[in-house]
């Protein structure tokens, strides 16, 4: 085997073993990630649906060995067995010492754990103590804070409880007593749903059906005398199992994949699976045979969609991990989640520095080494260097900046499952949303109501409103948005007006319904609301304000014109025509809808929420462009995008069959200029938000439903909502309490703040330390003594890293906040350059001051050398805090946060207190004389003059951050 396909072995096992995933996390180690989950429903799985959408009832029950009076107790238990419970398979939390290591498993507190052991083997034990409680206090506070998160998940997951009305026969009894076969009911029969069977309650009769099913189980079903009837009860959803009969009503989750048997008015909401926000109606039959899409299929519903209106009798298809939202979850948990722009960027820091100490800890060992003769003091004083040059405080600094983030979105109703995401909203680029619901009502509203050539008219509402006030068939959501305006109600006052005579139901080959109402001014007045064309047929004239005119050529192609403009503005269009009477019959039906009057258009669309502009506006103008990625089609979604200020017109928009052709280059160079995408499937969204993530972007995705569960993992921060379906809220790594993108725009600058404060520690805590070595390396050349003892660098290391713990409260210049923040290890190591050697600067005066000023310049006052630059190296440390926390001129144009100047006084005042008093000669330190306090000012003063010169020449030549 070569070297290449060893490699190629490896990197798989890596990728897609069980094993080997553990062992890459465990590890930390680079893979590339699996592809995206697939793009399209499995091959198998698809041609299923499609068989079993052409054929019929009995072909169907018999393949399902059920029949029309529903499975029996035994055979369902039977077949629960064999097929499992009817369950979506979840991201199980990890067990807590799992979730421990986890917290615990970064490159930093990896080679701080290492330190510290090197540290207590060459009986150092200050060191090691305080190394370990720094990365005990990082680990501890991921830890509780990721897992309070994980119980407010589980806590939300378990407040809906999902119930399926199933019809099950008594235990076998093929025959009657007298040997007379039974007698299954016809199709016919089917049509009305039976009665549920009495009893005390659902639980009560759960618990029934369960001890039958046992003995069931036991017995030899002893055929018993008598008719028995089928049986309706609540059960659990993850009892169901393939072959089950169902009832189905509104407000129903459909608990399965299913085969609709039959059907009266039946609107189903698949905006959770397809992105569509209209409701689908579906039929027993499926009239077009040569769909090639599943999720089109008139008569097969989906696990995981809901009746909006209507009633059926389905029949259990496949059930669990069988069927397509099963299949589509096992997909997404068994990917593995890609790398966030904060882990690749945290990595790549912590190498960084890592090389960097590695070059310099060396040359520190040597020089002192030769130059002093005492390889074991060279060898602790390296060490120390080591602990010094590493931001030991990074992982708690980081740490307690995402918590203090995670308690402020927590009161913006934000759950921040995976600390990591916070800096990945500020760092975020790019914004992926769907559209229903996010930037729509997820509601459907009535648009428009117009004449016939497209103008507004009241007639048309009023007429439309009176169709649906008096019809007593079941009320769609088309007619709830038109009852929606009641001052219409209030200027007809029906009730004191009109009187309904009679009603022409509503059926799908005439797609339309009619109600009769006496006129007030004397007659009948026939009121008929449907589809466009099937209106249009009955229609011989037209309303053009107080006259009615013929219909001609001309007049029908304006009227049609007048439709076709309302649909491509993405509404839904439904005509409204009237005919009046002089005379009253007694009974009124499909005849008497002819030679009507077209009044005009009432049209529809799930409007935008009234903050979805301002919230896109708000995220443009802090450097975040929004991409719509939506299973809807073109007509609704440019309508949308184009009233919240989403371009979409000719050229700016995808559909899915587009994407489909594209090989990963074409799409790429055809996302970075597309905003908006239609008709996606759960493979096309992953896909374009990998396409997104490749080009350099920071990702954010915004999905509710099970077709953005595979994007939700790939993007760099997958948000969901506590309305969402659980697997996207598994795949999320921030869940939102309000399905607002306003909550986002507060995320994003709650982000950019975490991650500014982060990133000062790291650039002002580097800088110094790189500072310190320099320092180090020309003192460790010339002086014969060591410049500070290894205790003396541990002790101001404490006392500087404590002085930072007030960061994470810090202030944030308000620019800073306008434009994404991401890291760039590049920036680290030039800001490391410019600003360490500055310090070195006026180390180097400091030391020159203790040697020829006061003297120490001999091993035995090296305690006094010692003294002057620990108090020098620690004033200069915390104060420069100040000058390199902003762009701006300290304390002038930014004021720090008041944690942070409390704790620079403190420390500054412990600082100096430490030669100074009684735990001097314990730390081999002494009191420097008076003078030196003279001369302590002009240097701190000094060091901030330069700093704030090379901060100005460094913003004009590379920027700030």
């Amino acid at each position: 085997m070569s070297f290449a396909q060893l490699k190629d072995f490896f990197a798989r096992f890596l990728r897609d073993h069980h094993f080997g995933r553990h062992f890459r996390n465990m590890f930390i180690l680079d893979v590339p990630p699996p592809a995206a989950a697939g793009r399209e429903m499995p091959k198998s799985m698809a041609e299923d649906l499609k068989s079993a959408s052409v054929s019929g009832v009995d072909e169907m029950l018999h393949r399902l060995d059920s029949r029309r009076t529903g499975l029996s107790e035994s055979r369902a238990l039977e077949l629960l067995h064999e097929f499992g419970p009817n369950q979506i398979e979840n991201e199980k939390a990890p067990p807590w010492p799992w979730h421990l290591w986890l917290s615990y498993r970064n490159p930093f507190n990896v080679l701080l754990t290492l330190l510290a052991l090197i540290s207590f083997i060459t009986g150092d034990h200050e060191a090691t103590i305080i190394i370990c409680v720094m990365v005990a206090f990082s680990t501890l506070l991921r830890f509780i804070q990721e897992e309070k998160a994980g119980r407010q998940v589980d806590a939300l997951k378990n407040l809906v409880s999902n119930t399926a009305t199933v019809v099950r026969s008594p235990d076998p009894l093929e025959e009657r007593a007298d040997g007379e076969a039974r007698e299954e009911p016809s199709q016919a029969s089917m049509q009305e749903p039976a009665k549920e069977t009495p009893g005390p309650n659902s639980r009560a009769k759960a618990a029934h059906l369960a001890k039958v099913m046992a003995q069931a189980a036991k017995s030899d079903s002893e055929p018993s005398s008598g008719t028995l009837l089928p049986s309706q009860y609540e059960l659990p959803i993850k009892s169901l199992v393939p072959g089950d009969i169902i009832m189905l009503a509104a407000g129903d989750m459909i608990p399965a994949d299913c085969r609709v048997l039959t059907a009266k008015d039946l609107f189903v909401s698949q905006a959770a699976m397809t992105g569509e926000s209209m409701p689908v109606e579906k039929f027993p039959e499926q009239s077009n045979r040569l769909a090639v899409n599943p999720l089109d299929l008139e008569n097969i519903l989906f696990m995981g969609t809901n009746v909006i209106s209507g009633s059926a009798v389905a029949i259990v298809l496949k059930t669990g991990k069988q069927s397509y939202f099963g299949s589509l979850a096992s997909k997404v948990i068994n990917t593995d989640r890609s790398s966030t722009s904060f882990q690749v960027g945290v990595n790549k820091i912590s190498w960084l520095l890592i090389r960097f100490m590695m070059v310099m800890v060396p040359f520190v060992l040597f020089i002192n080494g030769f130059t002093k003769g005492d390889w074991v003091g060279a060898a602790l004083f390296a060490l120390s260097i080591a602990v010094g040059l590493t931001p030991e405080m990074l992982p708690m600094i980081v740490t307690a900046t995402l918590a203090k983030g995670a308690v402020f979105l927590s009161k913006k109703k934000v759950i921040v499952k995976r600390l990591d995401a916070i800096q990945s909203f500020g760092a975020m680029t790019v914004l992926c949303t769907d559209k229903t619901g996010t930037l729509t009502q997820d509601k459907i509203a009535l648009s428009r109501h117009t004449n016939a050539w497209g103008d507004p008219s009241d007639e048309v509402l009023e007429m439309a409103y009176l169709n649906s006030y008096y019809q007593t068939g079941l009320r769609n959501l088309l007619d709830e948005a038109v009852l929606e305006h009641t001052e219409v109600q209030r200027e007809l006052n029906p009730a004191a007006n009109y009187r309904k005579l009679d009603e022409i139901p509503f059926d799908f080959e005439r797609r339309r319904m009619s109600v009769v109402v006496s006129h007030p001014d004397g007659g009948a007045l026939l009121i008929t609301k449907g589809a466009v064309e099937e209106t249009l047929c009955l229609c011989d004239s037209v309303r053009n304000g107080d006259k009615d005119v013929p219909i001609t050529g001309t007049v029908l192609e304006e009227a049609r014109a007048a439709a076709a403009e309302l649909n491509r503005d993405g509404l839904r269009v439904v005509a409204v025509a009237i005919r009046q009477t002089h005379t009253v019959k007694n009974a009124y039906g499909v005849k008497d809808e002819s030679q009507m009057t077209l009044l005009g258009y009432i049209a529809f669309l799930d409007p935008p929420k009234e903050s979805a502009a301002p919230a896109i506006r708000a995220l443009a103008e802090h450097g975040i462009s929004v991409k719509v990625l939506t299973g809807d089609n073109e007509l609704v979604s440019r309508k949308v995008c184009r009233d919240v200020g989403i371009c979409a017109e000719s050229g700016g928009l995808l559909s899915g069959a587009d994407i489909e052709g594209m090989a990963d280059a074409e799409l790429a160079a055809a996302v970075a200029k597309t905003a908006v995408f239609c008709k996606l499937t759960p493979g096309h969204k992953a896909r374009i938000v990998q396409a997104i993530k490749d080009a350099g972007h920071t990702v954010g995705f915004m999905g509710d439903g099970i077709n953005d569960a595979p994007a939700l993992r790939i993007a760099d921060i997958g948000i969901s909502v506590d309305s969402g379906v659980d697997i996207a809220k598994e795949a999320a790594d921030l869940i939102l309490l309000e399905k607002s993108l306003m909550v986002l725009e507060e995320g994003v600058r709650e982000g950019r703040r975490t991650f500014c404060n982060m990133l000062k520690y790291i650039k002002i805590t580097a800088s110094s330390n790189f500072g310190n070595v320099l320092s180090v390396l020309v003192a460790g050349a010339f002086l014969p003594f060591m410049p500070m003892l290894p205790l003396h660098l541990l002790i101001q290391n404490l006392l500087y890293d404590i002085s930072q713990t007030a960061i994470p409260f810090d202030n944030v210049d308000e620019e800073l906040l306008k434009k994404p923040q991401s890291w760039n290890p590049a920036d680290v190591g030039r800001f490391m350059l410019f600003f360490g050697p500055i310090s070195s600067i006026f180390d180097i005066l400091t030391f020159v001051m203790m040697w020829t000023v006061f003297g120490a310049n001999t091993p035995d006052n090296q305690s006094l050398f010692q003294s002057g630059w620990f108090i020098m190296g620690l004033c200069t440390q915390t104060l420069i805090v100040h000058m390199i926390r902003t762009p701006g001129i300290p304390f002038v144009r930014s004021k720090p946060s008041g944690a942070l100047a409390v704790m620079t006084v403190v420390i500054l005042a412990a600082g100096i207190s430490i030669p100074l008093g009684p735990l001097a000669e314990h730390l081999k330190m002494q009191a420097p004389p008076l003078l030196y306090f003279a001369f302590l000012p002009l240097i701190i003063i000094g060091y901030a003059c330069l700093t704030q010169a090379m901060k100005r020449y460094y913003i004009r030549r590379f920027g700030w951050q």
